[in-house]
Parts: structure tokens; C-alpha cells; sequence
């Protein structure tokens, strides 16, 4: 079953279910929700079309309800979180069709019970969905869920508390008005101080979101103050880089590095990190993580680099650690993990640089940015020079990205070709910051590849817009002409060492495509792109073929553009703001400088305004309208480009009718002016003659000063050299004064020195004659406790050999009595008396045994002491030793 027939039934099955809410509708509904999961239709759903669209208004307005069942509307979000990791995706579920205000409803509907599996599986999509992503915060039951978070942060279940707290951390991030909120509640304290009893949590997930929600509300304040202060912010850092390098999990990571780099936003906090003392081991740690295959992770600790680079201090060492040639940094204890990635970044960062396309996007983008970052701090300092040969392996692989995008690719993978391209031409660009960079580039780099690059993009920006005019096209057509115009900025730089580079850059320029890419960037809201399109304008300007007139037509167009675009939001803004909640079938539509966004917009509004509620009743005029709708949109579209293009011709007409007259004026005052410039010309030239003759006298003035000047100086020049010769044997003799004076005093310090070594040498010459006689005192006391150790061994040999006899005795007395069981009454008194003699023989045998282990505690503390008298016969050789070779060192220094 493909994609469409599969959204017609859930369509259907949806609309039936609205009709009756019946547990058959209901089970059909399920099932068609689990059909379409199954099949990867992200981007189906999320095209903009009516079909898709319809689906997820339904889908949203069936979540929303309260009536719905647990099950259902589970299944709905299941679904719906598998498009929340998209970028995209998870924009539109976020501003089109408000997703985060629905399960902001759930929760809020169910709030009494927190425990059901629906509200923590609510918090867990809400988490993914706003990470990275700021919440309007007028939208549906925000104030409501910020009250449930900041009520169930203290709850038993840890699930419910570690999902309330990342919520929590990603609605606080770059939130202002969340923020606010929050400090304006009564139970904020209370908040306060259960988040700082998170920061002693056996879980460093729930510690990492403590310290995230912290620092967004506290940071400026007298808390905030408090918590980071100069005492606990190392323990923070060093708890930072401890998850980044040894965490199990991309969530926490991913929280730790955005903790840091919002941390590193303040000065005060930069300031303490330039001054952590093991910033550069857990810098070159985290450098080991951009060996791991985890795309994920190598983005995240790219980011964390880049935000490093910030600050200037850090910056440089960020750029020696990565640049600098390879050196062993690791340590002795460090992990066996971090001691396999390598010890090369770089070679790390290329292989990012060069990661494909359909991997993440941000990884690749965030090498190139950190790249630049480096580059620019290297082009500073002095290790330019030393990263020149890695310079060349990088451009190696950089300029292969170069390559024409292929038209035949989809819009999403030439949207992603163009921004690499654009972030691989700002890399260049730093480089023609260097002179030696800058001519390494253009050998590498032919203008064919620049040419070929830029001429393709404005070829296929003129298609798109002479199509359709859809969002998508709209924000692809930016992203071509920020990318051309960058690519011009860069044939500029290399037009001085490039001659065919020049001709190239000059013939674009005057290209009539052009005006497209210099009318976006002039109106945009980007400094950067302004900035790059008025270097280029100034270029283009005096070139005699340059659109001049189209340009500024295309630029009062897009003005327009943007205001009819500024009016219509706050129409729909103040639109929406009257809307029930009932009116979610109709997903919110963003106006776009297009003819079809603009009637989309009206159409909404008006129905909106009037309370109507049109519903397609079948998926086949759905579709039919759409088609149509597509097609007036393209003509709407087509009509006004091309009545913007006949103004255009017209007011070029006219202008060149006013150039001819204007020239035709020129040229007669030029005319009038050359016969008064001639008349000039002879009165200067007389003049001139008369000079001329002064001129040569003043010459004959200054050679005879020359000459005089040219003695003085020489005569001068002998003085200077007496003068220096003077001054340098001056300083001679001010040095071997004080050579001298110093050897002086150390001749009577080794003097004095001599005598004390002698004074120590008698010492220990009559110290190690007592010990040599306690020696021998020692060992003849160890000879005769050796030789009674022999003599109780031989002791204690002779009564365990008695031992054996008198048992040997004992089986062979048994042996009678088994024997003489019949005389067993009569032999019973020579049996008691045989009893009483083992007896006996026992006591014997135990006291002998007390004796043996009295004489091995005997010998045992024979054997320390001997022990402790070798030591000391060590000890006393050590100390003949030492004295000998000390006699030796002072004769030869002496």
C-alpha cells in the first residue's frame, strides 16, 4: 500500500471516529495509525500539502480530546515522536500545527494522575520536541505545564522527575518571558532549594539538568551568584568535562556542553575557566572524542570548541592544542578508551570536513565552523608557519566540496550541498586573510571550479524563481544566492594572483542574474550578508554593463514584499489569538513573500474570523484543490514577476532618454571647458620656463649642501665609532671586575665549606669504627643463638620420633583387646592401667607440643633481631660509602 492510499483511510478512519466514538471506529483508527508508521513517510507528511495535512489536524484534534482513550491517544503520540529528531519535522509539529500545546493539554488533563504512562510518555516527546527550539509562550497550557513541572520535580518516581527537569531545562534556555514566569511564582524558593538538592543526586543526568535550570533563572542574581562563585565553579567545570569525556549517554552530554557554553556567555564565568588549572588536560580529552564514529558526539564537542573559541584565551590554546605539531599529551592514568582515539585532532576535523551529506548536517557544518575559528586565531599568532603543511592537506580534501551541485538532486539535498559550500568559501576566505595562505589557495584553486560553482547557482536560483513560489523555494533561493555572493568575495581576494580569476569575476558581475542574489542579501536582516553585498556593489558599480536600474526595481519589490509579509502575521497573529481551541483542523500557514501564502493566509483568517468550519468531505476534491490551488499560485506568481519586469523596462527606457540629454549637456560644457583648459595651458607654460631657471639654481644650492652635509656626516660617523669602542671596553672591564669579585667571595665559601666536610669526615671515621665493633658483637651473638636453635631442633626431632613410638604402642594395645574380647573381664584392670599410661603419654605429648611452639616464638624474635642487626650492618656500609665518595667529590672540586 503506498503513502497516499494509506493517508486517504486514516483520513477516513479519523473522520469516522469524530462522527462516532465507538470502539470499533476507535480500533480502526489504531490500526491505520500503525499502518502509516510503519512506512517512512516524514516527508510526505510534512510537504504541505492538503491530504498531509488534513491527516495531522485530525491526529492533533484526536489527541487533544479528553474523551479520547489513554491507548489512542498514546498511539498517536508514538507516532508523531518519530518525526520530532527532523529538523523540519519537528518545526512544523512545533509552530504549524501546535504539538507542544497539545501534549501541554494532555498533561494538564491528566495532572491528577501523574503516574500514568501517558503523561511521562508526554513529557518525553515534549523534551525531544523543545530541545534547541524556544516555546511561544502564549501558546495553550504553557503556564499550566511550568506549574506542573516545578510541583513534580520532588516526586518518588525518578522517570517522572529526570523528564520534569529536562523539560524544564529546555523551556528555561533563552526564555525570557518562561523565566519570568517562573520567578513570579510563590513556591520559587521551594524550587530553588529543590534544585540545589539535585546537585548531590546519584544520577549526573538529573545533577546536569539541575545546574542547567540554575544557571538559565539564577546566573545574574544573588543565588546564581552564590552557586558559581570562584569556590564551586571548578567542581562544576570539572563535573562538566567528566560527563563530556566519560558519559554513557548522548542526552546527558549534550546537556553538559549546552550547560558550558551558556556558562561561558558570562564573563566573570570565562574569566574563572581561563584560570582552571586543568583546562589544557581535559581540553586535550575532549579533542580525543572527535575519534569516535558518533556523529552526534563529535558535533556536540565541535560546538563546545567553537563556543570555546569565544573567549580570546581560550581561543589561542584551543587553536596550539589542535595546530600545534603532534606531541604525546596523554597521561599516565587516563582511560584505555581516550588512550586509543590518537593524539591528531586534525586529522579528526578533515575527516568531519568531510563527512556525506545525508549524514547530520550540523557535524560537518560545526568542523568547518571551528576550523575558521582556529585559522583566524592562527593567521593571528605565530603558528601560521608550523600549520602549513596541514593547510595543504586540508585543502586537498576541502576544495573536492567545491564541486557543481547536480541539478537532478532533490531540494533538501542541494539546500545541504549549499551550505556546506558556503561554510567551506567563509574557510577560504579566512585563509586570504594570510599572504602565504592566500597564495597556497590559488594554486590549488582553479577559477573554473569558482565559475562553474556560481554560474550553475544562478541558473538554478533564476529557475526557482520563475516556479512555483512555495516557502521551500523561497529559503532554497537564499541559501544559493548568500553562496554565490560569498564565492565572488573569494574570486575578489585571488584576482590579484590569478589573471583568468579577474576576467571571470568582472563578466559575472555584469551578468543581469545577478540582481537576485544582491536584492536578497541588500534586504536581509543578516549584518554579514549586507556587508558582502555592498563590497560587491561597490565592485560592480562603475561597470558599464551592470543592471543598476533592475537591481533597484528588484530591491523596492522585496521591500514590498516584506512589509505585505509583516502585515499579515500580526493579521494572523491577531486572528489566532480569537480562535478556540476546537479551531486546530486548520494548521497555522507562514506567510512568505508568495502569492499562494498570501491567499492560503487570507482565506484562514477569514474563515477564522466568521466562525465557519469547511471541511472537504472527500479526499478526491481534496486532492483537486490542491492541484488548482498549486496552479493559480504559479500563475499569480508568473503574472506579478512579469509586470514588475515591464515596469522595469519602462523606468530603463526612460532613464536612458534622460542619459542621452544629459550627455548631450556634458558635452557641450566639456567642449566650452577644453578651449579655457588651452588658453590655461600657455599662461602655465610660460610660467613653467620662469620656473625653470630657479629651479636649476636652487639644485646647484642643494648639491653644494650635500657635499658639506656628506663630510659632516663622516667626520661624525668616525666620532660614533671611538665612541663605541670606548663604551664597549668600558663594559669589559665592569665585567671581569665583577667576575672577579664574585670568584673572590666563592674561593671563601668552598674555603669554609673544606673545613666542615673535614670536621664531618673525622666524625663519621670514629662513628664507623663503633659500629664495625658492635658488628662484630652482633654476629658472635648470632652465632650462639643459631647453634641453640640446632640444639632445640634436635630436641624437639628426638621426642616427636618418642610420639610415634607410644602411638605405635598404643595400636598394637588395641589390637590385644580386639583380640581377647572373650578375657575382656579379666584383663579389664590391665586395660584401665594401659588407658592411664596413654594418658600420660597425651599430657607428655601436649606438653611437648608447648614447648615446641615456645621455642619457634623464640626463634622467630631471633630472627627479627637478626634481622634489624643486618640492617644495621647495611646502614653502616652505606654511610663508609657515602663518606668515601664525599671525600672524593670535595678533593676533585677542591
Amino acid at each position: 500500500m503506498d503513502v497516499s492510499t494509506c493517508l486517504k483511510s486514516l483520513l477516513l478512519a479519523i473522520r469516522q471516529y469524530r462522527n462516532n466514538r465507538s470502539a470499533l471506529n476507535a480500533s480502526q483508527l489504531q490500526k491505520h495509525i500503525e499502518d502509516v508508521s510503519g512506512l517512512k513517510c516524514g516527508g510526505v507528511l510534512f510537504s504541505g500539502q492538503v491530504l498531509p495535512s488534513e491527516c495531522l489536524s485530525g491526529l492533533m484534534e484526536v489527541a487533544g480530546d479528553p474523551n479520547t482513550s489513554h491507548v489512542l491517544t498514546g498511539s498517536i503520540i508514538s507516532l508523531l515522536a518519530q518525526f520530532a529528531s527532523d529538523g523540519e519535522a519537528k518545526e512544523a509539529l512545533h509552530s504549524s500545527y501546535n504539538f507542544t500545546g497539545t501534549l501541554a493539554a494532555i498533561i494538564h488533563c491528566n495532572r491528577s494522575t501523574p503516574e500514568e504512562p501517558l503523561v511521562l510518555q508526554c513529557l518525553n516527546v515534549l523534551q525531544r520536541l523543545t530541545y534547541n527550539v524556544r516555546t511561544l509562550h502564549c501558546a495553550s497550557h504553557i503556564h499550566e505545564l511550568i506549574s506542573f513541572l516545578m510541583q513534580h520535580v520532588q516526586s518518588n518516581n525518578d522517570d517522572i522527575v529526570k523528564a520534569c527537569l529536562g523539560l524544564m531545562a529546555n523551556l528555561c534556555r533563552h526564555d525570557i518571558s518562561v523565566q519570568s514566569h517562573i520567578k513570579s511564582q510563590s513556591n520559587v524558593k521551594a524550587f530553588y532549594r529543590a534544585l540545589i538538592n539535585f546537585l548531590g543526586h546519584n544520577c549526573l543526568t538529573v545533577v546536569v539538568f539541575a545546574l542547567s535550570i540554575l544557571s538559565s533563572l539564577t546566573l545574574n542574581e544573588e543565588v546564581g551568584q552564590k552557586l558559581f562563585n570562584a569556590k564551586n565553579i571548578h567542581q562544576t567545570f570539572q563535573l562538566i568535562f567528566n560527563i563530556t569525556v566519560n558519559g554513557d549517554g548522548t542526552l546527558t552530554r549534550n546537556y553538559a556542553v549546552d550547560l558550558l557554553v551558556d556558562l561561558l556567555k558570562n564573563p566573570k564565568i570565562a574569566d574563572y575557566l581561563t584560570k582552571y588549572k586543568h583546562l589544557s588536560v581535559c581540553l586535550s580529552e575532549v579533542l580525543g572524542l572527535l575519534h569516535s564514529k558518533d556523529p552526534d558526539t563529535a558535533s556536540k564537542v565541535m560546538e563546545l570548541l567553537v563556543s570555546l573559541c569565544s573567549v580570546p584565551v581560550l581561543r589561542k590554546l584551543v587553536c596550539e592544542t589542535i595546530l600545534r605539531p603532534p606531541a604525546p599529551r596523554l597521561q599516565p592514568g587516563t582511560r584505555k578508551g581516550v588512550q586509543a582515539r590518537g593524539s591528531e585532532p586534525s586529522l579528526a576535523l578533515v575527516h568531519w570536513v568531510t563527512s556525506p551529506l545525508d549524514g547530520p548536517e550540523q557535524c560537518y557544518m560545526q568542523a568547518l565552523s571551528l576550523l575558521a575559528e582556529l585559522f583566524e586565531e592562527a593567521i593571528d599568532s605565530s603558528l601560521c608557519s608550523s600549520a602549513q603543511s596541514f593547510v595543504e592537506l586540508l585543502l586537498q580534501e576541502v576544495l573536492g566540496l567545491l564541486q557543481s551541485p547536480d541539478s537532478t538532486e532533490g531540494d533538501q539535498m542541494l539546500k545541504k550541498r549549499c551550505l556546506r559550500a558556503g561554510c567551506v568559501v567563509d574557510f577560504l576566505l579566512v585563509l586570504c586573510g594570510d599572504d602565504a595562505l592566500r597564495m597556497l589557495v590559488s594554486q590549488r584553486l582553479s577559477p573554473e571550479v569558482c565559475v562553474s560553482q556560481v554560474e550553475l547557482l544562478l541558473s538554478y536560483s533564476q529557475d526557482l524563481s520563475g516556479s512555483t513560489c512555495t516557502t521551500s523555494n523561497y529559503h532554497l533561493s537564499q541559501v544559493c544566492s548568500e553562496v554565490v555572493l560569498k564565492t565572488l568575495e573569494l574570486m575578489s581576494h585571488l584576482r590579484q594572483q590569478m589573471p583568468d580569476m579577474e576576467t571571470s569575476f568582472y563578466r559575472i558581475l555584469q551578468d543581469q542574474r545577478m540582481v537576485t542574489p544582491l536584492s536578497l542579501a541588500l534586504t536581509s536582516n543578516c549584518r554579514e550578508h549586507v556587508q558582502v553585498a555592498l563590497r560587491m556593489l561597490f565592485e560592480a558599480a562603475p561597470l558599464p554593463n551592470f543592471p543598476s536600474v533592475i537591481l533597484g526595481d528588484s530591491i523596492a519589490a522585496n521591500n514590498a514584499y516584506r512589509q505585505k509579509d509583516s502585515e499579515l502575521s500580526i493579521r494572523s497573529i491577531s486572528a489566532n489569538e480569537d480562535v478556540s481551541f476546537v479551531g486546530k483542523s486548520f494548521p497555522t500557514v507562514h506567510a512568505e513573500p508568495s502569492g499562494s501564502a498570501y491567499q492560503s493566509i487570507d482565506s484562514l483568517i477569514e474563515k477564522l474570523q466568521n466562525g465557519v468550519e469547511e471541511k472537504v468531505r472527500d479526499v478526491h476534491m481534496s486532492e483537486i484543490i490542491d492541484v488548482y490551488e498549486q496552479k493559480l499560485s504559479a500563475l499569480a506568481c508568473k503574472e506579478g514577476h512579469l509586470q514588475d519586469l515591464l515596469e522595469a523596462k519602462a523606468r530603463a527606457l526612460s532613464q536612458a532618454d534622460r542619459f542621452i540629454a544629459q550627455y548631450r549637456r556634458q558635452r557641450a560644457q566639456a567642449e566650452a571647458e577644453a578651449r579655457k583648459l588651452a588658453s590655461l595651458l600657455k599662461d602655465t607654460e610660460r610660467k613653467k620656463e620662469d620656473l625653470q631657471t630657479e629651479l636649476n639654481d636652487h639644485l646647484l644650492e642643494v648639491e653644494r649642501l650635500k657635499s658639506d652635509s656628506q663630510q659632516l656626516l663622516e667626520h661624525n660617523s668616525r666620532l660614533q665609532a671611538v665612541a663605541d669602542q670606548h663604551q664597549e671596553l668600558k663594559g669589559t672591564y665592569n665585567q671581569l671586575l665583577s667576575r672577579y669579585d664574585k670568584s673572590e667571595g666563592m674561593l671563601k665559601e668552598l674555603q669554609a665549606a673544606h673545613i666542615s666536610l673535614n670536621q664531618q669526615a673525622e666524625g663519621l671515621r670514629k662513628t664507623n669504627e663503633g659500629l664495625k665493633l658492635q658488628q662484630e658483637r652482633t654476629l658472635a651473638e648470632v652465632a650462639d643463638k643459631e647453634q641453640q636453635i640446632k640444639s632445640l631442633k634436635t630436641d624437639v626431632q628426638e621426642k616427636e620420633r618418642k610420639i610415634t613410638g607410644l602411638q605405635n604402642d598404643l595400636r598394637r594395645h588395641e589390637e590385644q583387646i580386639h583380640e581377647m574380647e572373650e578375657n575382656i573381664s579379666i584383663l579389664r584392670k590391665e586395660l584401665n592401667k594401659t588407658e592411664q599410661a596413654r594418658k600420660d603419654t597425651s599430657i607428655k605429648a601436649s606438653s611437648l607440643e608447648l614447648q615446641k611452639s615456645q621455642l619457634e616464638a623464640k626463634l622467630e624474635k631471633m630472627e627479627e633481631e637478626l634481622g634489624k642487626h643486618t640492617q644495621m650492618i647495611a646502614m653502616i656500609h652505606s654511610l663508609s660509602s657515602g663518606k668515601l665518595k664525599g671525600d672524593i667529590t670535595a678533593n676533585l672540586s677542591l
